[in-house]
C-alpha cells in the first residue's frame, strides 16, 4: 500500500499497526484500541453528554472502523479517518435520540383550534407484544449460536448476563482489550446475518 507524502509522523507511526490489523493481526486490533480509545471518547464527550450513550457510541465507533478497517486508505492518518467514524456516529446517535424522544408535557393542536396532551400508557407489555419480544429473544438466540466458541461466550456474557467489560475481561482471564476487540467483531457478525436473514429484530 502506498503511503501518502502528505502524511504526518504520527500517521506514519501508526500505518504498520494499522497494515498489521487488515492482515488480521488481533495484537494489532488491540493496540488500535488501547491508543485511541480515551481519545475518541474525549471527542464523544464533546458532543454527547450521557455516559451510557458515550461508552455505547465508543464501542460502535471502534466496531465500524475495525468491520471496515481495509476501507482505509493511507491518503490521511488513521486517527482521522476514525475520528471521522466517531463525529459520524455521533450526528446518527443523536438524530435517532431526537426521533425517539418525546415530551410527555407536549401538546398538540386539535382540528378544533384546542390542544390535546400525550396519552400514554403506563402498564406493561400485552400479551400479544410478551410474545413477539420472546420469539425475538428465541430468534435472537439461534443467531448467537451461529457464532464461534469464543465470540459466542463473550456475547452472551455481555448481553444476555450483562456484565462489564472488566468483569468479562477478570471471569475468562483475557485482556480487556481482547474482550472488547472480540465483541465489536461478534456484533458485526450477528449484525450482518441478522439483515441477510431478512427478519426485524
Amino acid at each position: 500500500m502506498e503511503v501518502s507524502s502528505n502524511l504526518t509522523e504520527k500517521g506514519k507511526i501508526d500505518m504498520p499497526i494499522v497494515l498489521r490489523a487488515q492482515a488480521g493481526d488481533q495484537s494489532a486490533f488491540n493496540e488500535l484500541l488501547a491508543k485511541y480509545r480515551n481519545p475518541v471518547k474525549f471527542m464523544v464527550q464533546r458532543m454527547i453528554s450521557n455516559p451510557e450513550d458515550i461508552e455505547d457510541v465508543v464501542i460502535d465507533t471502534f466496531g465500524k472502523a475495525f468491520s471496515h478497517i481495509n476501507s482505509y486508505a493511507p491518503d490521511y492518518a488513521f486517527s482521522t479517518w476514525l475520528f471521522r467514524i466517531a463525529t459520524n456516529r455521533c450526528i446518527d446517535h443523536i438524530r435517532k435520540k431526537k426521533i425517539n424522544t418525546l415530551s410527555i408535557n407536549h401538546t398538540y393542536e386539535n382540528e378544533d383550534g384546542g390542544y390535546e396532551g400525550i396519552d400514554l400508557d403506563s402498564g406493561g407489555l400485552t400479551p400479544e407484544e410478551e410474545t413477539i419480544k420472546e420469539q425475538k429473544n428465541i430468534l435472537m438466540r439461534q443467531f448467537v449460536n451461529q457464532l464461534k466458541p469464543n465470540y459466542r461466550i463473550l456475547v452472551e456474557l455481555r448481553y444476555f448476563e450483562e456484565l462489564s467489560y472488566e468483569e468479562i475481561s477478570e471471569k475468562l482471564d483475557l485482556p480487556l482489550g481482547t474482550v472488547k476487540a472480540q465483541l465489536f467483531r461478534a456484533r458485526d457478525f450477528l449484525a450482518r446475518h441478522i439483515t441477510k436473514s431478512n427478519i426485524q429484530l
